[in-house]
């Protein structure tokens, strides 16, 4: 990235506040069961933690203000408030704007040639329509800044693989965005003159609705990254990869990007606790002493999967009962990480396939040994 990005901010696609903050007590419910993933967070992204050993954490009685901060920091801020403030920002940029004006280097456009153009936007995902052309990518934004920046990636369309740096206002249902199209520099003002490379563009809002399908464009395959999970392991979840790679992986497979809790009969039929009755990692059954001891308990659409007493998966899932088998996916509440997977029913018993760190989801119920796949069949208790 070149020019004068923003401090990058290691959040999932489409930030959800309700979310980070289920995130945070999920760390701090880590923290309290002495995981050690949960110490490790504490200890490289809580100030107050600084110094500490892993046993002095355990003990420090931190609180969910202490988690939350935690996760502040982890994703690239100084403190919560802060968080919040961008995440409430990008929910307020939300919806679908068409053009008031546009102005480039000193010259107006003719309003009659924006009539066709909108622009949609779905948390941090963009996709401008014009009879020219259709732009589609990713932006952040820097909220603590005045005038607000904001950095534009362009992921799809004429621009792909460029980015703009900017400075925007927003007062209700009226936006302004002035960008330096070449990429170099961001403007100070907003205003534009000719030479500068500079746009201004005058949005109102439409509509608040979150648009669909934006999905921010598909980078080229080479430049995707893995984000995944793996589901069981013999004795833990495998360890989350950072942040800042989970959005190309998750927006190649992912246009939704939330899990709100959607009644349907499969999650219906899933509600409840439920015992193992196979589980297979990365082509190895786990001994059956190890599995009898496998519990899944699912309210809603949030599970939680224990094995040996202990909570290896703590997710809010999501399903697409349209696709055969169908689609599963957690996103796991202590890290934010997006895994894939499909599920389909045995008789009475459910079984799962999940995927490993970096590959795609399963197209078959099957582990095979370097697959990194887990999978997992569970019948509900009576």
């Amino acid at each position: 990235m070149h020019g004068e990005p923003n401090v990058d901010k290691n959040l999932p696609p489409r930030p959800d506040l309700d979310h980070l903050r289920r995130q945070a007590k999920g760390l701090l419910s880590a923290l309290e069961a002495g995981d050690p993933e949960a110490v490790s967070t504490i200890l490289h992204h809580l100030p107050a933690a600084r110094g500490m050993n892993s046993e002095q954490v355990r003990r420090a009685g931190f609180r969910l203000a202490d988690a939350q901060s935690a996760v502040a920091r982890r994703t690239g801020f100084a403190s919560w408030p802060q968080l919040a403030r961008h995440v409430d920002q990008l929910r307020a940029l939300e919806g679908t704007w068409e053009f008031a004006s546009l102005e480039i280097e000193g010259q107006t456009v003719p309003p009659a040639g924006l009539v066709a153009s909108r622009l949609l936007i779905d948390g941090d995902r963009f996709r401008t329509e014009s009879p020219e052309a259709t732009y589609e990518g990713v932006f952040n934004i820097d909220v603590e800044s005045v005038p607000h920046g904001i950095d534009i990636e362009f992921v799809a369309g004429p621009e792909a693989g460029n980015w703009n740096y900017g400075i925007f206002r927003l007062e209700g249902d009226r936006l302004e965005i002035c960008l330096d199209m070449t990429g170099k520099g961001r403007p100070a003002e907003f205003r534009t003159l000719p030479g500068t490379g500079h746009a201004l563009e005058s949005l109102r809002r439409a509509s608040r609705a979150r648009p669909g399908s934006v999905t921010g464009g598909a980078a080229p395959v080479g430049q995707r990254s893995g984000a995944e999970f793996g589901d069981i392991g013999t004795a833990c979840a495998a360890p989350p990869m950072p942040a800042s790679a989970q959005g190309a992986a998750v927006a190649s497979e992912d246009p939704c990007g939330r899990f709100e809790y959607v009644p349907s009969a499969t999650l219906a039929r899933l509600q409840g606790e439920w015992s193992a009755e196979k589980l297979v990692v990365d082509g190895r059954e786990v001994p059956s002493v190890v599995r009898a001891t496998g519990r899944r308990l699912a309210k809603d659409n949030e599970i939680r999967i224990s094995v040996g007493g202990r909570v290896i998966i703590h997710a809010l899932v999501r399903m697409d009962e349209s696709a055969d088998p169908v689609r599963i996916d957690y996103s796991h509440v202590a890290t934010g990480a997006i895994q894939h997977g499909i599920m389909q029913w045995r008789g009475e018993s459910a079984c799962f396939c999940m995927s490993a760190p970096g590959q795609p989801r399963p197209d078959d119920f099957s582990s095979a040994p370097g697959s990194g796949r887990t999978l997992s069949q569970w019948r509900q208790k009576k």
